[in-house]
């Protein structure tokens, strides 16, 4: 199943009820279709990121007519308190609102609201969920990390590129790195249904482990060799999982969907400005990521807020996501790296839509 982009429909009015009504499992049910084609909903909050797709089946697989999506930071802070800061709530709150209010425009049918690692870590993070609830009718829905793995693989695989044995298909979030070995189910020349051979998820993301390595910056010695510690502490929180790893006989193939490859990907293009369509489906040779990512690791803060893709945003938090990749190139070395941009909210719609056709 791929996914086609359209243009958005016109917004029709507000339909009764809110994304919340009728929940079961984080899942939120409508009476309202549109048309004679249900529409359906996914939101992905993350460490980092909040994500909303809203889309309708197509023959070929589905169509996007909303999204939506904002760095809210909700992990920022956790690591050393272990709690969700007032701060980052609310603006998980706020984006959330943006979210249910899109849910409701769209008259969505179904639609499954899913948390990650930083409300798993949270000792608050159930109070967080009510406050969502009560605020913007959104039932989250705070999964396990072998849920998020598996709904990673199952909105991405359809990039992986074809060839022989299993393949490692990695998602590195803000709180946490999944790593996914799978049986793709090649036929052909075709990708079919994979199979989940084994999957890890290292407590390592691109805030957890900034957070946990932050240093002055400020001269290039301290950023090399921050950026040394960073890769050494996710090496180390790899090696069990590398040491179940198959010995490659083979070519091995490797897909990575999260925001750390999809703005390497740009970085390495060039491009002024981050364009989905240049770089979804994208396979790039790994070398040349890493030399992106050893670049980065070079600049300080500011500098890095200068490249174009990355900004101020990204910039305190993008070269430990680096740190991150080259670690997963150290224990499964492709010479190619497929990028996706898609993944757990195209898993959540893909799971759906199979559902209602069953």
């Amino acid at each position: 199943m791929d996914e086609r982009i359209a243009s958005p429909d016109p917004e029709p009015g507000s339909a009764s009820g809110g994304p919340g009504d009728r929940k079961s499992g984080g899942t939120a049910r409508h009476q309202h279709k549109f048309g004679n084609r249900r529409s359906y909903g996914a939101i992905d909050l993350g460490t980092n990121n909040c994500r909303l797709l809203v889309a309708r089946p197509a023959a070929d697989g589905f169509t996007v007519i909303d999204a939506f999506s904002r760095i809210v930071r909700l992990g920022e802070g956790l690591s050393k308190s272990g709690r969700l800061s007032d701060a980052a709530i609310d603006r998980a709150v706020a984006a959330l609102a943006v979210c249910g209010k899109k849910l409701r425009r769209r008259h969505v049918s179904l639609s499954r609201s899913v948390a990650t690692e930083a409300c798993r870590r949270a000792a608050n993070g159930r109070h967080f969920v009510r406050r969502v609830q009560e605020e913007t009718g959104i039932a989250l829905d705070i999964i396990s990390p072998e849920e998020e793995a598996r709904l990673a693989v199952l909105g991405c695989h359809i990039l992986l590129e074809p060839g022989d044995g299993p393949a490692l298909i990695f998602d590195i979030g803000g709180g946490s790195t999944e790593l996914v070995l799978i049986d793709p189910g090649t036929e052909g020349d075709r990708v079919g249904e994979p199979k989940i051979l084994s999957w890890y998820s290292a407590p390592w993301g691109v805030v957890s482990l900034a957070e946990k390595e932050f240093n002055d910056l400020t001269t290039l010695e301290d950023r090399l060799e921050t950026y040394q510690r960073m890769r050494r502490r996710v090496a180390a929180s790899f090696a069990d999982f590398a040491s179940t790893l198959p010995t490659i006989g083979y070519q091995p193939r490797l897909l990575g969907t999260s925001g750390t490859v999809t703005t390497l990907a740009s970085v390495h293009l060039g491009l002024p400005s981050y364009d989905r369509s240049k770089i979804d489906g994208l396979v790039l040779p790994s070398d040349a990521l890493r030399a992106v990512s050893t670049d980065l690791a070079h600049k300080s803060v500011p500098e890095r807020a200068e490249v174009p893709c990355i900004g101020a945003e990204r910039a305190d938090l993008v070269v430990s996501g680096c740190a991150i990749l080259e670690a997963i190139l150290d224990i499964w070395p492709a010479e190619r790296i497929g990028i996706a941009d898609r993944g757990i909210r195209e898993g959540i719609l893909r799971s759906m839509m199979a559902q209602d056709r069953r």
